[in-house]
């Protein structure tokens, strides 16, 4: 069996709540899913901590001990663009209102269901993570080399056509059906065209019809879970709405 494909890095989440029974309960369900998660119990210790340890995300309860919540996101706001999602006791839409224009990106009124709170804050990540641009796409060897490496680099992949194989940036191999070895071959060797489901289908020497041509998307986002950062925002396998896919480079 192929090694796993790599982890993608853990995002790191401020929690300011100063009610310690709930910071607990909340760090502890939110580490369980791959995050690491900084409780800060004060405005205060959040100031301490962000010139320390570069935060992905901050859970702001409003109604802290030390001031006011909505100060807070503000002051944060002026310096940061580090993505904020406001807790609170309060759902007046006034409040809302109030939030979303000082900055925040969403607003979760307590009490809520934990899993509420990971939907949106895998949703405002998705948001604010931009995608990251493809590297160059640089061939190991001109497709009429006779033997030896024959493929392609991208931002630390290689597609080694010879071995029939992905290698990851780590080393190590990506573990890739037939279809989706021969479906990233096509995209690759086909780099800067939109190709439809069609053109792909006859690339891979099969006969177009609505069956295959679904077996595409199915493919596609196999593929995307395995190579791409963010599989929602796709950097190398893009979509052309009504058209077809792109794999791009710079």
């Amino acid at each position: 069996m192929l090694p796993p494909s790599a982890p993608r890095p853990r995002l790191h989440l401020a929690l300011v709540e100063d009610d310690p029974l709930v910071a607990e309960s909340l760090s502890d369900f939110l580490a369980g899913e791959a995050y690491d998660v900084h409780a800060c119990p004060s405005g205060a210790a959040l100031r301490a901590l962000l010139p320390q340890q570069p935060i992905d995300l901050i859970l702001l309860d409003l109604g802290l001990p030390d001031e006011d919540g909505f100060a807070l996101a503000a002051q944060i706001r002026a310096f940061s663009p580090v993505p904020i999602i406001m807790l609170t006791g309060r759902g007046a839409d006034v409040d809302r209102i109030v939030g979303l224009e000082l900055g925040a990106d969403d607003y979760v009124v307590k009490p809520f269901n934990p899993r509420e709170l990971l939907a949106r804050i895998k949703a405002v990540t998705r948001r604010t993570t931009p995608a990251p641009a493809p590297a160059l796409l640089t061939p190991l060897a001109p497709p009429s080399a006779p033997s030896g490496l024959r493929g392609y680099q991208f931002a630390g992949w290689t597609l080694d056509l010879a071995l029939r194989r992905l290698v990851q940036p780590d080393g190590t191999l990506a573990d890739l059906s037939t279809a989706e070895f021969e479906l990233l071959t096509v995209l690759v060797e086909g780099h800067g065209d939109v190709l439809s489901r069609a053109e792909i289908l006859r690339r891979c020497g099969r006969t177009s019809d609505a069956i295959f041509e679904r077996s595409i998307d199915v493919t596609i986002l196999r593929l995307r879970r395995k190579i791409e950062a963010n599989p929602q925002q796709p950097a190398f396998i893009r979509t052309e709405r009504g058209v077809g896919y792109l794999f791009a480079t710079r």
